[in-house]
């Protein structure tokens, strides 16, 4: 696949530590409008987060980003990568390998979530987790603030043996709760994966669909060989380093989506 990701920087973003659930992060805002919580990927802050960060700015938004892990505005690279996942592999905040855990991580996003949707307009915010954090925005669902929840190619726990592959991501009363939701108040989920990635595993999204049916909408983009996108069969980060803004790409008509969702969700109907 030739071309380049969108990158940004930090310019513009107002950084301020939040304290929630007995943790504090640092966290990034820029935008006005609806809020949306977004969360890096491994390894961080990326300029491929960030360039996702702007867009959703630049289509009305306000964005939060909590860096709980990385260097905000750091190039990936291979070094770079594995000595974040070293840490987080060892965190009690993360549980990284932890099956039907309740990770101390989504009591401070949730925490986020309430203050942002206190300080912007709309019946509510979303929140949108990747790869490593991506299990991380179906457990903010839990609270009720949160009304648009984006799962893109969650990872986490990391999927070593059939167990962890199969697991949600969060905690069994954590889904329970976001079941009922589904069911009592029409909360709708989506997520996002490409179809040969072994990190976000079909697995997991069989899990998610069996608990939350039609209320979860599934985008997977097609990285099989051969396929019409170019995707490597390696292809992992949905809205960010795969994406290239030429009309009729998958990735670019993912992040679209994921746009229209925000917007159905977060913007109150007039009249």
């Amino acid at each position: 696949m030739t071309g380049s990701a969108p990158t940004s920087d930090l310019t513009g973003w107002r950084s301020s530590p939040f304290t929630g659930a007995g943790l504090t992060h640092d966290v990034y805002e820029k935008g006005e409008g609806p809020g949306v919580v977004l969360v890096p990927e491994i390894p961080g802050m990326t300029p491929e987060v960030l360039g996702l960060a702007d867009h959703l700015v630049e289509q009305g938004f306000t964005v939060a980003i909590p860096s709980p892990f990385g260097v905000p505005g750091r190039k990936s690279t291979a070094g770079y990568t594995l000595a974040t996942v070293a840490k987080l592999c060892v965190s009690a905040e993360f549980s990284a390998f932890a099956t039907g855990a309740n990770r101390p991580f989504a009591d401070y996003l949730r925490a986020l979530a309430r203050d942002l949707a206190a300080r912007t307009p709309g019946p509510g915010v979303g929140v949108i987790g990747m790869c490593f954090t991506g299990g991380f925005a179906l457990a903010a669902a839990v609270d009720d603030v949160v009304l648009a929840p984006v799962l893109s190619q969650p990872a986490l726990p990391f999927p070593v043996g059939g167990r962890r592959a199969a697991d949600p991501s969060v905690s069994p009363k954590e889904l329970a709760t976001v079941v009922a939701r589904t069911r009592e108040s029409g909360l709708c989920l989506l997520g996002l994966r490409f179809s040969e990635d072994k990190g976000a595993t079909r697995s997991r999204f069989a899990t998610l669909r069996r608990s939350l049916g039609d209320a979860f909408e599934v985008i997977e983009l097609d990285s099989a060989k051969g396929n019409a996108g170019g995707f490597k069969s390696s292809a992992h980060s949905v809205l960010t380093t795969e994406v290239r803004e030429t009309p009729g790409h998958p990735a670019l008509a993912a992040r679209e989506r994921v746009v229209e969702f925000l917007r159905e969700r977060l913007t109150p109907t007039s009249g």
